[in-house]
Order: C-alpha cells, then sequence, then structure tokens
C-alpha cells in the first residue's frame, strides 16, 4: 500500500513523541519554502548537494518514475532488496502523515530528532544561495535524502522520482537503474498536454549505461525505448500475457507468475510472488518490481519474501469500522478510472459516500466524472496546503454534493451519510489520505 503523500498533508502537526522544538521549527520553515513553488531544473539542486559534498555520487539504485503506482513500485522494490539482506534507503515522496516518512532507511522512517538534525544541516546550506536561487522545498528534501542514504551506507537505494523525470531534482542521481510504471496526463501545465511529450519527461531519467524497466503502453513505450536506444541503457518491456501473469485476491492482494526475460540465459520455472497491496493495479505495480528487482541482482526467493511483507497505506487501504473506511490516493483521472471497478467488488452491497478534495492544478472535471461511479454521495473538503481546490468550486463544478471543511467535520459527514451499513471511500489526493489518517 501506498506511503504517497503531499506537503498539504498534517505536517504542521509532528507525530507523538516526536514533536520536538526542533522537528516544529524544521518543519515551519521547510513549510514556509513552499513559498519557492515547483521550479523544473537541476541547477539549484546540484549547487546545494555540491556544496553537502555530493552524497548522490556513487549511490546505486535505482530511480522509480511514472504517472501512477510508481510509490508501490518503490516500496515493493525496497522491500525486496531489504529481504536480500541489503542496507536500503527509500526515498519517497511526497508523505502521508510525517515528514520522516520521506526518508525510509532499512524500512524504518527518520524519526523526527535525525530529521530535525537533517533538515536544519540541509536548510542552512540552502539559506547561503544567491538571490533568486533558492532551492525549493522539494530539492532540499531529495538533497535531504540523498544526503541520508549516503550516510547511512545504503547499498540499493530506491528514489522515488516527484514530478516528471527530466527536471525533476532526483534526476541529479545516476543509480543505475530506472523504472518508468506508466504515462497518462497529469501535472498538464508542467509537463505538456499530450502522452508523447509527458513521456519524453519520464524518459529524461535514462541516463549513459543503465537498464530500465517499464509497463507503458504505446505511444509512451516507442519513446523511452528511443531514449534507451540513445543512451546505450538496456530495456526490458512488460507486457501482460507476454511476460507475466496475475492474479487479483481480493483483499487479500494480488500474485504474479513473472516469465524469464526474452532472449535471457535465465532457465528454470518462472517467478511466482504475492503481495497484500489489493487492486488490479498493484498485478501490474508486482511484475514491474519483481522484473526490476532481477535486475539489480536480487535472488528470486527474496524478491517474493519482500513481495509478501510490503506496507504501504494508503493505497485501496481497508481500515475496519462502523462505517468502515476505504482509502486511496487516486489523484488523477486514470487513477480514478483504474479505482472504480475496484470500489464496486470491495464495497459490495455497501453504499458508498465518497470524501473527496484535489489539488486545484488538477484535472478536475475528469476527475468529477469518475465519482457518480463509484458512490451515491459525495461530500467535499479541503486538502489543505498551498493549492488546494476549494470544496464549494468542486460542488459547483460536479453539480451536486456538500461542501465541508475542515477535514475532520467532512470526515464526520461522510460517516453519518454512510452509516453502520455503509462505506466511506476516501479518494482525490494523497494529502487528504494523510489528513484522514491523522485523525483515525
Amino acid at each position: 500500500m501506498a506511503l504517497e503523500a503531499s506537503t498539504g498533508a498534517v505536517s504542521a502537526e509532528p507525530p507523538p513523541g516526536l514533536g520536538s522544538g526542533r522537528l516544529a521549527s524544521a518543519i515551519t520553515r521547510l513549510e514556509a519554502a513552499g513559498r519557492f513553488g515547483i521550479v523544473p531544473g537541476l541547477e539549484r539542486t546540484r549547487w546545494l548537494l555540491g556544496r553537502l559534498g555530493d552524497p548522490q555520487l556513487g549511490l546505486e539504485g535505482v530511480l522509480v518514475a511514472g504517472t501512477n503506482g510508481k510509490g508501490s513500485v518503490a516500496a515493493l522494490l525496497e522491500s525486496m532488496a531489504r529481504a536480500a539482506g541489503r542496507r536500503t534507503a527509500l526515498l519517497a515522496k511526497p508523505h502521508l502523515v510525517h515528514w520522516g516518512e520521506r526518508i525510509v532507511l532499512d524500512g524504518e522512517p527518520l524519526d523526527g530528532a535525525r530529521f530535525a538534525l537533517l533538515a536544519d544541516e540541509v536548510l542552512g546550506v540552502a539559506g547561503t544561495a544567491p538571490p533568486g536561487q533558492h532551492p525549493t522545498q522539494f530539492e532540499m528534501l531529495t538533497a535531504m535524502g540523498f544526503l541520508a542514504a549516503d550516510r547511512h551506507g545504503a547499498g540499493t537505494v530506491v528514489c522515488e522520482v516527484g514530478m516528471g523525470g527530466r527536471l525533476d531534482s532526483t534526476n541529479v542521481a545516476d543509480l543505475g537503474g530506472c523504472v518508468i510504471t506508466n504515462v497518462a496526463l497529469d501535472h498538464r501545465e508542467w509537463l505538456g498536454d499530450t502522452v508523447e511529450a509527458i513521456a519524453v519527461e519520464k524518459a529524461g531519467i535514462v541516463k549513459d549505461g543503465d537498464w530500465v524497466v517499464t509497463a507503458a503502453a504505446e505511444p509512451a513505450r516507442s519513446i523511452i525505448a528511443a531514449r534507451a536506444r540513445e543512451q546505450g541503457a538496456s530495456l526490458r518491456v512488460l507486457e501482460a500475457g507476454r511476460d507475466w501473469h496475475g492474479e487479483v485476491r481480493g483483499r487479500d492482494g494480488v500474485q504474479v507468475e513473472l516469465l524469464p526475460a526474452p532472449g535471457s540465459a535465465a532457465v528454470g520455472p518462472p517467478l511466482h510472488c504475492r503481495s497484500p497491496l489489493p487492486g488490479r493495479v498493484q498485478v501490474e505495480n508486482l511484475a514491474v518490481a519483481a522484473a526490476a528487482a532481477q535486475m539489480l541482482g536480487i535472488p528470486d526467493r527474496a524478491i517474493a519474501a519482500g513481495a509478501a511483507m510490503v506496507r504501504w497505506p494508503g493505497r485501496l487501504q481497508w481500515i475496519d469500522g462502523t462505517p468502515p473506511l476505504l482509502l486511496d490516493g487516486a489523484h488523477n483521472p486514470a487513477a480514478l478510472a483504474a479505482l472504480a471497478p475496484e470500489v464496486a467488488v470491495l464495497a459490495g452491497d455497501r453504499r458508498v459516500i465518497a470524501l473527496f478534495g484535489a489539488m486545484a492544478d488538477k484535472q478536475l472535471e475528469e476527475m468529477l466524472l469518475c465519482l457518480p461511479r463509484m458512490a451515491a454521495r459525495v461530500v467535499f473538503t479541503s486538502v489543505g496546503g498551498e493549492r488546494p481546490a476549494p470544496a464549494a468550486k468542486l460542488v459547483g463544478m460536479l453539480g451536486g454534493g456538500v461542501a465541508i471543511e475542515p477535514v475532520g467535520a467532512a470526515l464526520a459527514e461522510a460517516r453519518r451519510l454512510a452509516g453502520g451499513s455503509g462505506l466511506v471511500l476516501v479518494c482525490g489526493s494523497l494529502a487528504l489520505v494523510g489528513a484522514v489518517m491523522s485523525r483515525i
């Protein structure tokens, strides 16, 4: 289950036991850096890392990009590497509830004290930047992740790419391996209005001599293949039915049979593995992660063991209660379209009430069209942070529903409408999922 959220998640509330003054101060300063906004480019990150000793140089592992599923694939890969006995660093983005979730060392998120110390160090260096060149919040968090991975002595670094790839701050690192899960329309104001344009941006993570695994469909697949040829990178394209077979096991997760790569010297039976992450999309995610783990030299037995023990909240996560909650961070039209049939299966005869919030820069009209297929009624709320879509605006766009802020009150209303025999579906933003998780 995926540990992704946004800077708009409940970051102002340090977790119990970690709410020291130093941590609170570091979080306040990081949140204040949000004023620098989103500024694509690698120059500021390179400048910052250079003054921190270039900790990204020499790190090995994999960059994971894609429109959807990259968080789940990253979590699976880290778990597989750890099952093989490797020291690992998972650089996840964004966080759900606690900022330390962005930097996970050997399966453990940074605690408050370590996160605060690291943030202080990076913020101090960033503060010496020339006028107009101050690193953004995301760039500082990227630097913190690479610095922590280097000091931890991580043998395998799994770094989730933020937005796009070519100009994403994580692309300052050449870890040797790349995964591109899939390509769909998202972040169009930054990445382009076509799948082809977005694929160019995501394929930009591929560097000289890398290996690449992708399950992207056409036309993105050809663009990724062309980039791999240009860079002399080895490419494995995964296709359902040809390279893998999978099965959905309801709330028990998924299982996959991965066949040997075409033309490889591999002998023996296919790789069989299971994951507790539920939903049809997780079948492909598991196949992609397993293939990438093989490229990392992880033994099949460790791949299977790591897949079985992965934990990744916020992706089709069922939480028992009266009524139960179903949390999914689906935050673009493609993710919501994939979510709809899963909700129908998991909800059964339960009446579904959706609790929905989204960022203002998303494809709101397309996203809202998915809601009537999943829910009898919709409660809209604000996800908070720098760029929320106002709840009242969402009601107007859909032509129905109720707008309630803050999130706690909206959740209470959704539960009331669902009743004890219903189901509350929380979706539209990882920040909203994180805000709900912090309250339950």
